[in-house]
């Protein structure tokens, strides 16, 4: 029994002299939707690319679906629909035609009529040739590519790039509805908040290194919380002054704090200069993301 949708194992990739990644051990559960955060050059697309057998790893092994991505590279990329970042499409063709073309060279999956109904969702005229569309509706030509002979694993760098947010939701809607069909979703986006919105847990690479695997609740719970305190005469500016916590405005009686430890410690700290109320914000991917990273942080290739 496959134990896992994707597997690497010490995944490493060098161009040369320059970093791709680095020991990159990843496991993605069958039939979830796992997102793959990243800025530009922290090794999101060399990874993708491994595993599709575009570019070979420097060392370390991948599999896919249980096939080694190398050695059984066609058996596995056979099982998988794909959405690269930058698409390269036919322009002279019709998009009915390209996407007549693309089933049968597959040869198996879905039905002929069935990528005609993911147009229709999509609201993609397929009558008219490649060229004449928009950004927008070439990306929907990409989604339906991906989609359309229902693979057993998805692979989607930035899906909905392009789109306007209605058809946006909808291929979210899409992706939903492949994971419930017990499809694995593989999701590299930098639309923080719909991956916060659609994905079941998070990988996020940095400079080349996987440097965290966890569920997107548990991700944002472990790392800081956010307290907004009222008083009656608001505290002396060194009240909070402790290990891990900083605060981030005052206004007034009220002070915002970011904790990530010592909370009984502020909350008793509080409590000694008459605080009158206690409100928790809410922490989102994107500020969990940014401490991960700082701003400006990246690497030197996708």
């Amino acid at each position: 029994m496959v134990a896992y949708a994707i597997e690497t194992q010490g995944l490493t990739v060098y161009y040369g002299r320059h970093r791709g990644i680095i020991d990159v051990d990843l496991r993605v559960e069958k039939g979830e939707i796992f997102g793959f955060l990243g800025p530009n050059g922290a090794g999101k697309t060399t990874t993708e690319r491994v595993l599709l057998d575009i570019i070979r790893p420097t060392a370390g092994s991948a599999r896919m679906l249980g096939l080694d991505c190398q050695k059984e590279g066609v058996r596995a990329r056979a099982k998988v629909g794909y959405l690269p970042g930058e698409l390269s499409l036919y322009d002279n063709m019709k998009a009915s035609q390209f996407f007549r073309m693309y089933h049968s060279l597959q040869g198996s999956g879905a039905d002929d009529t069935y990528w005609q109904a993911l147009a229709e969702r999509l609201d993609l005229n397929t009558s008219r040739k490649i060229r004449e569309y928009s950004r927008g509706n070439k990306q929907k030509v990409g989604v339906v590519i991906a989609f359309m002979n229902k693979p057993a694993l998805l692979i989607l760098d930035e899906p909905t790039s392009g789109l306007d947010p209605l058809v946006q939701q909808t291929v979210l809607d899409m992706i939903r509805a492949a994971r419930e069909e017990g499809t694995t979703v593989f999701f590299s986006s930098h639309n923080l908040p719909e991956v916060q919105a659609v994905c079941d847990r998070v990988g996020i690479i940095r400079e080349g290194r996987l440097v965290a695997t966890e569920r997107i609740e548990d991700l944002i719970s472990r790392q800081f919380k956010r307290l907004r305190l009222a008083f009656v005469t608001p505290p002396p500016a060194d009240a909070f002054n402790q290990a891990g916590v900083r605060e981030i405005e005052r206004d007034g009686q009220t002070v915002l704090l970011e904790i990530r430890e010592n909370l009984n410690e502020v909350l008793a700290t509080a409590v000694t200069y008459h605080v009158t109320d206690i409100e928790t914000e809410t922490v989102s991917l994107e500020e969990v993301f940014l401490a991960y990273y700082g701003k400006g942080n990246g690497g030197n290739h996708a």
